[in-house]
């Protein structure tokens, strides 16, 4: 039998020192900033830390977070040696740090039928994707994308209007499959007033002396499938159907017969954040599928991961690969996994700017001990979000919380010494979620190299890409897999980074 290849050994070496250091932290990591004062979390954190935190600035706490340390601040190096130890661990997502948390406007380099009804956001992300896609398609001479859980079909429209290539959008939703053909229909009734090669233009806030107009969209929309993917089918059978069940007939597989690819033909298959279990599933369905010739997966929703124990046939959504799943102490609580996909760049921007949102998880915190208090046996009741809950005192908040949870305000006092007391700690629930936000990015990197490495583990071409502006895209690592050489797909990436007005400065991939 072969020898690892030393790339397999430094991923399998990597994913051994993250779970390494989160079972040293573990207590951080599965702690609930909820139970802040029922459970004295606070309390738990080594005292130097204490005395450290207690008295940063939330600036100082940014730079924390940031690997910038935070002017005027004085850490004990146990801190910063676990503060630099989750960094250097963690895979590089792009650029971080100053500038918007938002795209400023409208992307110019996307077609102005292509905007419509795409939040900025979602603009950043499916042009970035789609040039992945192109690129992937002309390396492994594929024009067929299969797009799973396309939702209202945002994506597939780029590629199929915006870049030609032969889309078939799957979504479980029936109702958003069909709010997908509906946005098909208008922008090609408004292809047909203007003509095809019609072009508004840029929009107005964007427009620069040299900026290049989009290229004209073609007339070719994408095919959409109301149906779920069956993670333990054949790809040529993979498809159930879709929930809430639609009016017509039962939906028939986007690829045709058993043969695979429709037509004979493979077929490039993405997800962009296909959430819990269906990312691992699109990856399981390339690995054993020769029909797909190329995968590029973004995922979301990590506390939706089945884990072990699982029926039999149905196996885990983490761990995926042989290695990660021999490891001591790979597993993952749900809150850890929860944990993973919360923004920390976002978050140090709210610290950066002492945004007052930063108190919502104090009040949480009271609300959970008042709550304990009443009924002891009622434990991490959905509140739900608030809105506006910065904007309240805590009495306001209590009081349209506890509702929420079939309790009575009128019978729970809401402004006593002691609710003061907690309420003067703010500070410390800031800084302690802070703590915890260090370790998101490593279990994240944990996840996603556990997929890295069940690929790699069967021989397949694969990368890690920062594709995203992680200041408004958190989940911004896309995982791209082949059957052919990738060398030359990744390599022109940065340069198509540089020509994009909202690209997020994408590192070199992690291959």
């Amino acid at each position: 039998m072969a020898a690892p290849s030393p790339s397999l050994q430094r991923e399998q070496q990597h994913a051994a020192d993250i779970i390494r250091l989160l079972t040293l932290y573990r207590p951080l990591l599965d702690a609930y900033v909820i139970d802040f004062f029922v459970e004295g979390l606070w309390a738990q954190l080594p005292p130097p830390w204490q005395a450290a935190l207690a008295t940063a600035a939330p600036q100082q706490l940014a730079g924390l977070l940031g690997g910038r340390g935070g002017a005027g601040a004085t850490w004990p190096l146990s801190l910063l040696a676990f503060a630099a130890a989750a960094r250097a661990l963690a895979f590089p997502r792009g650029q971080s740090g100053g500038g918007s948390p938002r795209p400023p406007c409208q992307s110019a380099r996307l077609h102005p039928l292509l905007r419509r009804h795409v939040k900025p956001k979602k603009q950043h992300e499916i042009r970035r994707l789609g040039k992945l896609l192109q690129r992937l398609s002309q390396a492994t001479s594929c024009d067929r994308v299969v797009d799973v859980g396309a939702g209202q079909g945002h994506l597939s429209r780029f590629l199929a209007f915006g870049l030609g290539l032969s889309v078939t959008a799957v979504e479980g939703d029936g109702r958003l499959a069909g709010m997908a053909e509906r946005f098909d229909r208008e922008l090609l009734r408004e292809l047909g007033k203007r003509g095809v090669l019609g072009n508004e233009g840029p929009p107005q806030c964007c427009q620069t002396p040299t900026r290049r107009p989009p290229p004209p969209l073609t007339p070719r929309g994408p095919r959409h499938v109301a149906g779920r993917l069956d993670p333990g089918a054949p790809w040529g059978e993979f498809l159930l159907p879709p929930h809430p069940p639609g009016p017509g007939p039962a939906a028939r597989n986007p690829l045709g017969g058993p043969g695979g690819a429709e037509g004979g033909q493979r077929v490039l298959v993405t997800g962009l954040h296909a959430c819990g279990d269906l990312s691992p599933a699109l990856l399981r369905h390339f690995a054993r599928s020769p029909a797909v010739a190329a995968i590029a997966s973004v995922a979301c929703c990590y506390m939706k991961l089945s884990t072990p124990p699982q029926p039999p046939g149905c196996p885990p959504g983490y761990p995926l690969s042989s290695w990660v799943a021999t490891l001591p102490g790979h597993e993952l609580s749900y809150r850890a996994r929860e944990a993973a996909c919360h923004a920390l760049e976002e978050y140090a921007g709210r610290l950066r700017r002492q945004s007052c949102s930063l108190r919502a998880h104090c009040y949480r915190a009271i609300l959970e001990t008042l709550i304990r208090a009443a009924h002891p046996g009622m434990k991490h009741p959905g509140v739900q979000t608030v809105k506006k809950a910065h904007a309240l005192s805590f009495p306001q908040y209590a009081r349209l919380g506890l509702p929420r949870v079939g309790l009575d305000p009128a019978t729970i006092p809401l402004e006593t010494e002691a609710v003061g007391a907690m309420l003067e700690q703010q500070h410390k629930v800031v800084a302690f979620f802070s703590l915890t936000l260090l370790l998101a990015p490593l279990v994240e990197t944990l996840i996603l190299l556990d997929r890295l490495l069940y690929l790699r583990e069967q021989g397949f071409q694969c990368a890690l890409v920062p594709l995203f502006n992680p200041r408004f895209s958190p989940r911004n690592l896309v995982l791209v897999a082949a059957r052919t050489p990738l060398g030359t797909v990744l390599a022109g990436l940065h340069e198509d980074s540089s020509d994009d007005e909202d690209a997020g400065g994408a590192e070199p991939p992690s291959s």
